[in-house]
């Protein structure tokens, strides 16, 4: 027995994405680690299951594990790659996507891009979450030289950082010792940014459970929403540009908040035996 799976990726954010729906697919986290391994697996920020929806709602259900075997509870990127997939199936172009943390929303459109309504971004402290009360518009000082951070959470929790030069930060040192500070209970993606016109900035990410990617698209509607509370830009529409490419993120009125990009598909396969770790199927 093998399972049949598809590699894609969204401004180069990558996905093992594995269509769960006739048959489950229960992967130990030791078959994850394996199959997220560069090397001797095929390797992903994130695996994919596309499994049977639980809410009436929802055309499917997504769950998203992470290299280390966790499970994340949003990703943008992952999202509208599934949309894309799970949308041309379906034969239209709109669905509902269900994940732990909630229904998304996704519109299909005719140059290929995707947007994902990512819901309402979250702001109180205990929402993030952090482990103190506090204005989550200026976290207090936390670790290292990253300060005065913006709390968001999209889904999972995210810190924020404005820099000058967000290409000058040592994120591979800073962002695994503030993604497991204790500030932040749920752990955190971290994320650091500098603006670069009106509605614009550049943005990196180190991801929870997975480490510097090139691109997240739950960190992008974070530093977008940061961006416009702290009003560092004009409007409520930004471009976010990422290592990957760029994606446009508008924060509604009514706090949701939608993020529009590519997706890709860049190979199918199988997993064996092999790249199971040596565990069987």
């Amino acid at each position: 027995m093998t399972i049949p799976f598809l590699k894609m990726h969204g401004l180069g954010n990558d996905f093992v994405v594995i269509d769960a729906r006739k048959t489950p697919v229960p992967l130990t986290a030791t078959q994850v680690v394996a199959i997220g391994d560069r090397r001797r697996g095929v390797g992903f920020d994130q695996l994919i299951l596309i499994e049977p929806p639980q809410d009436k709602a929802a055309d499917i259900f997504m769950r998203i594990l992470n290299p280390d075997g966790s499970e994340a509870g949003a990703c943008g990127n992952a999202t509208r790659c599934v949309a894309s997939l799970v949308g041309k199936g379906l034969g239209g172009d709109a669905l509902v996507i269900q994940t732990i943390s909630g229904l998304l929303d996704c519109r299909l459109h005719e140059d290929g891009t995707v947007t994902v309504d990512m819901g309402p971004a979250r702001l109180d402290w205990q929402q993030i979450p952090v482990a103190e009360a506090c204005d989550t518009l200026h976290l207090p000082p936390i670790a290292g030289p990253l300060g005065d951070g913006v709390g968001v959470n999209m889904g999972n929790p995210h810190a924020v950082h404005f820099v000058p030069d967000a290409e000058a930060v040592d994120l591979e040192t800073w962002g695994p010792q503030l993604e497991r500070h204790a500030f932040f209970p749920d752990r955190a993606n971290i994320e650091v940014a500098s603006v670069t016109g009106p509605s614009s900035v550049r943005m990196r990410v180190w991801e929870r459970g997975a480490g510097i990617t090139q691109a997240c698209g739950s960190g992008a509607c974070a530093v977008g929403v940061a961006a416009i509370r702290r009003g560092l830009v004009e409007g409520r529409r930004v471009a976010v540009t990422l290592d990957g490419g760029v994606l446009t993120i508008e924060w509604r009125k009514d706090g949701h908040v939608l993020m529009t990009g590519p997706v890709a598909t860049s190979f199918a396969g199988h997993l064996g035996p092999d790249l199971l770790g040596g565990e069987a199927l």
